[in-house]
């Protein structure tokens, strides 16, 4: 996938500083690239789950059919 080979691109900045050779970030700056990286990755990920999800949903039908009647089952049983 592209977003995974963009991972160990050397022409990227790092925490150091910028692929330019500009002078190091602050640690506030460092912090907000990092958790928005992390958002970026977390969705990613959940993107990707969901496709996986989807996937097996389609050639699988009889069990995701299942997985469906047992999550009606629990949330019609949950007291709130």
């Amino acid at each position: 996938m592209p977003e995974q080979d963009a991972r160990h691109d050397p022409s990227r900045p790092t925490a150091r500083g910028g692929a330019d050779g500009t002078a190091p970030r602050t640690a506030a700056e460092r912090a907000a690239e990092t958790e928005a990286e992390r958002r970026r990755r977390r969705a990613r990920f959940l993107r990707e789950l969901a496709e996986a999800r989807a996937l097996r949903d389609r050639v699988q039908p009889r069990r995701a059919k299942a997985a469906r009647l047992r999550h009606a089952m629990r949330m019609r049983t949950f007291r709130w």
